[in-house]
């Protein structure tokens, strides 16, 4: 029996919170990972010594997704150390609120640039080398600012909602070539830095969550898990909603 070969990932925001905890599932499940992250080398470096505990190779490859050539080179990165990036993960995200009439043009192209943009340059940078194997698998991130959108978060609605339709299409496009595309709805999700006692913003949604908490960034985790494995090879162009069994 021919082993499995070995995978590698590329997930964008893994710093902490979901990306951190996709990038140690991958590693668990034998992928080798490339870790970005905007600022934060620090918090990067520690979550790819994490994952090296798994016996994987992991490369931090700090960068702003929300430039285009910064896409390209943050690609380019994982490539020349693993070969190619067979799993892309797009879960960087800014998620700013502010009411539609005071939204300026640089608040609206920085939220495109980051949220659905980046999504697109880093799929064109990571798809040839999928084609390449026959096999590929891209998870990207709506939200549910992407199903029924969100008042004071106006661009953050229409990139979820971008990064949708870009889920669906590469989904149809890629889908005869062994490549999946699938799209997460994360419901309201416990932060690494929530404090015991601290209301955020997210807790007001809990409320309208049947099963009564917040997610964790492992269980976001676990579906990306699912997704990329062979098992998950006839999920594709699809939206899982992983949020308690909130209505949408």
């Amino acid at each position: 029996m021919n082993a499995t070969p070995r995978r590698a990932a590329l997930i964008t925001g893994a710093g902490k919170n979901i990306g951190r905890a996709v990038a140690l599932g991958l590693a668990q499940d034998g992928f080798d990972v490339a870790i970005n992250g905007a600022t934060d080398r620090a918090a990067a470096e520690r979550v790819a010594g994490e994952a090296e505990a798994f016996g994987v190779r992991a490369i931090v490859a700090m960068g702003d997704v929300g430039s285009p050539g910064e896409c390209a080179r943050i690609a380019a990165e994982a490539i020349a150390a693993f070969g190619a990036v067979d799993v892309l993960v797009n879960n960087a995200a800014l998620r700013p609120a502010k009411p539609f009439l005071d939204t300026t043009v640089e608040d609206w192209r920085r939220v495109m640039a980051v949220d659905v943009e980046a999504a697109i340059w880093l799929s064109q940078a990571c798809i040839p080398g999928m084609v390449a194997k026959g096999w590929g698998r891209i998870v990207n991130f709506t939200g549910m600012n992407a199903i029924h959108g969100y008042s004071g978060r106006a661009p953050v609605s229409v990139a979820k909602h971008g990064l949708w339709g870009l889920t669906k299409a590469l989904g149809k496009e890629f889908g005869p070539k062994g490549i999946t595309a699938n799209a997460i709805s994360p419901g309201p999700i416990a932060a690494d830095d929530d404090k015991p006692g601290v209301v955020t913003h997210r807790h007001q949604y809990v409320a309208k969550v049947p099963v009564g908490r917040m997610g964790t960034p492992a269980e976001i985790a676990a579906v990306v898990r699912m997704l990329v494995s062979d098992g998950g090879a006839y999920v594709n162009g699809q939206m899982i909603q992983v949020n308690g069994g909130a209505e949408t």
